[in-house]
């Protein structure tokens, strides 16, 4: 069985999504860029174009102001008809003309050279009010004539005449409505061309978190093989994402894996040692019915039944201590450690034995002393497991040998016999709770609680054997022995 969730929703890629967030936030930096540009710009040229006018008027003044010239010096001019055509035009045809000239006296446009002012001229006397305060102003003014703006300066004349030059100002909007209209046009143009780019560019960036999503949502489905794709061009965050969720998903899927085979394990040896625990009560509840009837009626026959019930009970309490060894070997108890000798281990275990059975050949490969940092509790029973290990499952003329040695900055104590061996299938679950090889006797954790304690020291056990040729087991440990 594999893991089941609720399915992710499916990927929107709408306003809300980092895809459109994204795009917005770049489209609306360039918008304000360019409305800032083209105002900036726009200002710069209206300034710029408007102090060439201002530029020319005030040259104007200052020709007509340097001259000293009077009205009537002005209109005997032999030049009048230069005057005439540059700046009093006929207003029939073009009623906003771009320069106006006029003559001001008494606060009234009045005739030049004959002719009468024009309505532009009138207008634009009466629009300036007093010539005195824009001759002495140096910056033109702006005055508006018949709903046009225009740029107005007066220069005095030596009879106390003033005369009044304006210049449209009409070119000048127009240009710059041009220049904001190309502007505005432009900048749409490099705004879509930003959404276009910006959308193809962020789709291409965040396809590595598309692949996480996918692979998310294959894990959450139960696939947790997947994993996290690498990309062509990847960025650098990005691909650390990926290497860390990837480092992730590999913890997550060996952490399943491992509750899965420990699930497994743990149904299996609780129907395993209730099946142990089950054989002698079934035998205990035998007799005892047997009792209860009346059956037993001999002395010897009840001396039979309670022989047999105390060595269920004794099969019995010697399984619970080895399921109780066990679970404390799963939880990692704090060892009682000091430097221990294991050659004189060994050579107890080989008294042990020939006491138990003194027709077995036994021989101990251990010279001098040897100290190894342990516990000296779990060593002998790690040596008295195999030990029994021997004396149950080979026939009591088969030799045994037991060693221990230095080697490789290790200490090995090996337990060799020259019994029937195993196969390779049962050598492979030797170590399996409950595993007895179908060879009879034993409850099978024998071989567990020997991994359990090598494995407590840090140390592991190893097993060589072949059917006809014996059965070996080393125990290898660290050499930490402590002054």
């Amino acid at each position: 069985m594999r893991p089941r969730g609720p399915r992710p929703r499916r990927r929107r890629h709408g306003i809300h999504s980092l895809r459109g967030k994204l795009t917005l936030a770049n489209v609306g930096l360039l918008a304000v860029g360019v409305v800032v540009a083209t105002a900036a710009s726009l200002m710069g040229m209206r300034h710029y174009l408007l102090g060439q006018i201002d530029t020319q008027l005030i040259k104007t003044r200052e020709s007509v102001a340097d001259s000293r010239l009077t009205m009537r010096q002005i209109d005997s001019l032999a030049a009048l008809t230069l005057i005439r055509d540059h700046f009093v035009q006929p207003t029939v045809n073009r009623p906003r003309p771009e320069s106006v000239f006029t003559a001001v006296g008494g606060g009234e446009a009045v005739p030049i050279a004959g002719f009468a002012p024009t309505d532009a001229q009138r207008t634009l006397a009466a629009a300036i009010g007093d010539p005195q305060a824009l001759a002495a102003d140096p910056a033109p003014h702006e005055v508006t004539l018949h709903g046009a703006t225009y740029r107005a300066t007066s220069a005095r004349l030596t009879d106390g005449n003033y005369l009044v030059f304006a210049t449209s100002t009409d070119a000048l909007h127009q240009g710059i409505a041009k220049a904001l209209r190309l502007d505005l046009g432009v900048g749409t143009l490099l705004l879509a061309l930003l959404a276009c780019l910006t959308m193809f560019s962020v789709r291409r960036r965040m396809r590595p978190l598309e692949d996480m999503v996918e692979t998310s949502s294959a894990i959450a489905e139960g696939d947790l093989t997947r994993r996290v794709p690498s990309s062509h061009h990847p960025t650098q965050e990005v691909e650390q994402l990926r290497v860390a969720l990837n480092s992730m998903l590999h913890q997550v899927e060996s952490a399943y894996r491992t509750r899965e085979r420990s699930a497994a394990q743990l149904r299996r040896f609780v129907a395993d040692a209730s099946h142990e625990l089950r054989t002698p009560l079934s035998a205990i509840r035998g007799y005892l019915q047997l009792y209860d009837k009346g059956m037993l009626t001999e002395p010897d026959e009840r001396g039979r039944a309670w022989d047999r019930m105390n060595a269920e009970v004794d099969r019995m309490g010697r399984l619970v201590d080895e399921l109780l060894t066990l679970a404390r070997l799963d939880q990692r108890p704090r060892l009682r450690l000091r430097n221990v000798d294991v050659v004189r281990l060994v050579r107890d275990a080989a008294e042990d034995l020939r006491a138990q059975q003194p027709e077995r050949p036994v021989t101990v490969g251990a010279e001098g002393v040897l100290l190894v940092h342990a516990d000296e509790s779990g060593l002998r029973q790690v040596l008295g497991n195999l030990v029994a290990n021997v004396r149950v499952h080979t026939p009591a003329g088969v030799p045994v040998r037991l060693t221990a040695e230095r080697a490789d900055g290790a200490v090995r104590l090996c337990v060799r016999d020259k019994g029937p061996g195993l196969a390779e299938e049962d050598a492979a679950r030797v170590f399996d709770r409950f595993f007895r090889a179908g060879r009879g006797a034993g409850s099978g954790l024998g071989m567990a609680i020997v991994q359990g304690v090598a494995e407590a020291h840090g140390g592991q056990v190893a097993v060589r054997t072949h059917p006809g040729e014996g059965f070996a087991v080393t125990v290898t440990l660290p050499a930490q022995a402590r002054s």
